[in-house]
């Protein structure tokens, strides 16, 4: 049962957690697709519980409008032994497709014999794969299932293998048993499929599943993960890695050398992680020499159009960059930041967690994190309250940032006494203000600590 104990919708997308014992969320339609069925065909309702690579509970409403009803036992309608089955094999191609799909902790490789646990942990591989039925199992059929009963379906994996799969399926209506029996499954992995007007490498990797659309160009070096899509006329080139379930859409340039003057050719890197999207004409260049070599993306970012991230920067996860939105040369930009259109981050300054800059802004110093950064040249105007309550931030927390804050661009102390002071203050203490505190003394260039207009004080005061 999910943390609330409700019934799931079926067409809700749960985050990607994947761990034992942890209800996560999974796309009924999204996966039954790849189960190689469609409508009227799926007889599952909702989910109710679901432990990746162990367990899965799922629920269907038998209704006298079934299809299958029409000329089955005219006058005593009931549900097929044949459908008990095949929806508690509909329930296992949902435990096994549904759960790390897409993780950057979904392991790779062959999937050997394995104990229960070591099929936990190795499930991630088959997930990305699609499910045929193979057998069944000592099947027992105990009691009749008639219209406006509800069907609780558990299946428990056994043990997986890379091509296969066994589980065990239980029907019940309350709390009588109504059928069991052990399924095989098989698992087909997805193709790669490149359009013939694409140019790609040979030497490429490409991984299963991926999409490569017409007149993109995939360089020698280039490895794409999983179930990736890669648009029209777009271009991945250099020693570029671009994780699983990414997407590059029409025009984006990833991965070419980068616009700097000392660039002489050496072999530098680009590293991008997984649910990635890079929206048309985006660029990301990969790393020099001088600055490590390496331009790191992680995971769960957005790139709208036109942005630009430049050589040697580091983007965390969680990100949002807008249309136009620019970094310079090794800009460090941390998890849960917002970077609005047209914005530009001059190099070597850093991006704070949770950080969002307004549109058209100019940041040449450390923008805070927390907070709201805007303006050209930047000023800082204060913790982004709206932002940090919708990322889920306690009141306690956000109440802690704003008395830190306030030390910082009220009191009219200079930056030294009033870090001082934060860190003399017993009430602001939690691990966010430390994080802050750190941010500021870490500084190589400074940080934006501006204070905007006098209007602008007042509201702050009020706020």
């Amino acid at each position: 049962m999910s943390s609330a104990g409700h019934v799931v919708s079926p067409y809700t997308r749960y985050p990607e957690s994947a761990r034992n014992h942890e209800t996560v969320s999974i796309d009924i339609p999204q996966v039954l697709e790849r189960f190689c069925y469609r409508y009227p065909s799926p007889l599952v309702d909702a989910v109710t519980e679901f432990r990746p690579g162990e367990r899965a509970v799922a629920v269907k409403n038998v209704t006298v409008n079934e299809e299958f009803f029409q000329g089955h036992f005219p006058g005593a309608p009931l549900m097929p032994g044949v459908l008990m089955i095949e929806a508690l094999a509909q329930v296992a191609a949902l435990l096994l497709l549904g759960g790390r799909a897409g993780s950057p902790n979904a392991p790779s490789g062959r999937l050997g014999e394995a104990s229960l646990p070591e099929a936990t942990a190795k499930v991630g591989e088959a997930m990305r794969r699609r499910a045929h039925l193979r057998g069944v199992n000592r099947a027992k059929f105990r009691r009749q299932v008639v219209p406006g009963d509800q069907v609780h379906l558990e299946v428990t994996l056994v043990r997986a293998r890379r091509s296969l799969a066994k589980v065990f399926g239980a029907a019940h209506v309350g709390s009588q048993l109504v059928a069991e029996a052990e399924l095989l499954l098989g698992l087909q992995a997805e193709p790669v499929q490149i359009h013939p007007a694409a140019i790609v490498h040979p030497n490429a990797r490409i991984g299963e599943g991926t999409i490569i659309g017409p007149n993109a160009v995939i360089g020698e070096h280039v490895e794409i993960g999983r179930s990736c899509r890669v648009g029209p006329n777009a271009v991945i080139e250099g020693w570029t890695e671009l994780g699983d379930h990414s997407e590059v859409f029409h025009s984006a340039s990833i991965g070419l050398i980068p616009q700097d003057l000392k660039f002489s050719g050496e072999q530098t890197r680009l590293v991008i992680g997984v649910n990635n999207v890079f929206r048309e004409f985006v660029t990301v260049h990969r790393g020099t020499r001088g600055g490590g070599g390496v331009t790191s993306i992680g995971d769960h970012n957005v790139f709208m159009a036109c942005a630009h991230v430049a050589h040697d920067c580091h983007v965390g996860n969680h990100t949002i960059f807008g249309n136009g939105a620019t970094l310079g040369g090794h800009v460090l930009v941390e998890d849960f930041a917002t970077i609005s259109a047209y914005s530009g981050v001059h190099q070597f300054c850093r991006v704070g967690r949770h950080a969002f800059i307004g549109g058209y802004s100019v940041v040449t110093k450390d923008a805070l994190p927390y907070g709201k950064t805007v303006g050209n040249r930047a000023r800082f105007y204060g913790l982004n309250t709206v932002g940090l309550i919708r990322r889920g931030f306690q009141e306690d927390v956000i109440a802690r940032l704003k008395r830190a804050y306030r030390y910082l661009m009220l009191s009219k102390l200079n930056a030294s006494r009033a870090l001082a002071q934060i860190e003399q203050d017993g009430l602001v203490e939690c691990p966010d203000v430390r994080y802050l505190v750190e941010f500021i003394r870490d500084s190589k260039r400074g940080v934006i600590l501006r204070r905007p207009t006098r209007r602008v004080e007042e509201m702050l005061v009020e706020e």
